[in-house]
């Protein structure tokens, strides 16, 4: 007798495919308003434009879909958050350097630093097994510019397709909100002498400026905390700062902030503090890419994320050396500046990021590698990144890149991603 056997339908392919290229001209004055409308002040390095001129076009069905999975991210991410502000003891397992550690050890007996809003990127491969998602960017995400008003422009040559949504506007209209109750200045604060992080904080801060709300652009050694109050040390017309600020919005790493000098007051940007904060430094306990190696220990219930992340391991645990078949990347990995897969570096690099690897276990992870499906583009074939942004557990929009290789890391083009509209939408 034969029995019927009934086989696990495939997940479907991800349908991306790239538009046509926008008329020359038109593209130069994109361009230009990106550059001095936006504060996109690297839209080239050295012969390569960094911004496409074509985009990327989303089915509505595709859509739906990884902004479902992001919110589910979201909601996960949040309560494991939760539950490892107590749990400190695993704080080393995440790869939290001694100073981090020592900033939020007291999160178990101090109120956390209330967040003005919360931001998160989730970053999106296609494969022919469906979506894959590589990791989150949940401590200090940027690329607003880039996913707000890059497609908008591109969008008016477009016909049949519109901008996901628009991330920065959300991100600004939360702050002004925020300054309305609580009045008062919003500072935002980034590390100096990095230009992509000026150039996003520049950006909202015009935003913001279109809002009304007063803004000052500064560094954490120019907040200065009475109890647990934010105050900028000095006003703009140089006399001593009298009022409270209604919020920070913090575009410096977390990593970074631990690693300032002890006379620089950033406990409150963690814990203790009662100025909200976007994003709270708690944000770096979700950042770090060895989360999932203790989702076993805090017990919360994360089927979204076990569904679209690939096995992540500690390096430890697998044979990386003979195994193809994993990637490496540091705990606090940037823009994919610490992706190692060997066949995709020079031999001095890998030899020193093999060193480091064996020398620093717990400062990195090991990750399952996926075979991206590329998009032809009339760039020729390329590796697509998506990310999606959630703003208070709402999906709000899509950062796209694209790279000439699977590595998506900071070479990568950035380019305007773009939904279909409806057949509804569509009509007059």
């Amino acid at each position: 007798m034969m029995m019927a056997v009934t086989l696990a339908a495939a997940p479907p392919v991800p349908r991306l495919r790239a538009g046509r290229s926008v008329d020359p001209q038109d593209f130069e004055r994109i361009r230009t308003r990106m550059m001095l409308e936006f504060c996109k002040w690297d839209p080239q390095v050295g012969d390569v434009s960094t911004l496409c001129p074509f985009p990327l076009i989303l089915p509505q069905s595709e859509w739906r879909e990884i902004c479902a999975a992001a919110e589910a991210m979201t909601r996960e991410t949040l309560a494991m958050e939760d539950r490892l502000l107590g749990r400190p003891d695993l704080y080393a397992h995440l790869g939290l350097s001694r100073p981090l550690r020592r900033l939020m050890e007291h999160a178990p007996h101090e109120h956390l630093t209330p967040a003005a809003c919360r931001v998160m990127r989730f970053d999106f491969h296609p494969t022919p097994e469906g979506w894959r998602v590589s990791e989150v960017n949940s401590d200090v995400p940027g690329g607003f510019a880039e996913a707000s008003a890059f497609p908008a422009l591109i969008a008016e040559h477009v016909s049949a397709a519109s901008p996901a949504g628009d991330p920065g506007a959300q991100y600004a209209n939360l702050l002004a909100g925020v300054a309305t109750e609580q009045g008062g200045a919003i500072a935002l604060i980034a590390a100096p002498g990095y230009m992509e992080d000026q150039q996003v904080i520049q950006g909202l801060a015009r935003r913001l400026r279109e809002r009304d709300v007063p803004t000052s652009l500064t560094g954490p050694q120019s907040l200065e905390w009475r109890g647990r109050r934010a105050f900028l040390k000095h006003e703009p017309s140089g006399a001593r700062g009298g009022t409270p600020l209604a919020a920070i919005v913090r575009f410096y790493q977390g990593e970074w902030l631990a690693g300032l000098r002890r006379s620089v007051s950033r406990r409150h940007l963690f814990v203790g503090g009662e100025t909200p904060v976007a994003n709270p430094g708690c944000a770096i306990l979700s950042e770090s890419k060895r989360l999932p190696l203790v989702w076993e220990e805090l017990a919360v219930a994360c089927p979204t994320w076990k569904r679209f992340l690939p096995d992540t391991r500690d390096s430890r645990d697998v044979p990386w050396m003979s195994d193809d078949g994993w990637l490496l990347k540091t705990a606090f990995c940037n823009t994919g500046d610490s992706v190692t897969v060997r066949e995709l570096l020079p031999d001095r690099i890998w030899w020193r990021r093999r060193l480091d690897i064996w020398s620093h276990p717990r400062h990195w992870i090991a990750q399952r590698r996926f075979s991206t499906t590329t998009v032809d583009t009339p760039a020729g074939a390329m590796f697509p990144c998506l990310g999606i942004y959630t703003i208070d557990g709402r999906a709000c929009g899509i950062y796209g890149r694209l790279s000439s290789t699977p590595v998506v890391d900071y070479s990568a083009m950035d380019v305007a991603v773009l939904v279909e509209r409806t057949h509804e939408e569509n009509q007059p």
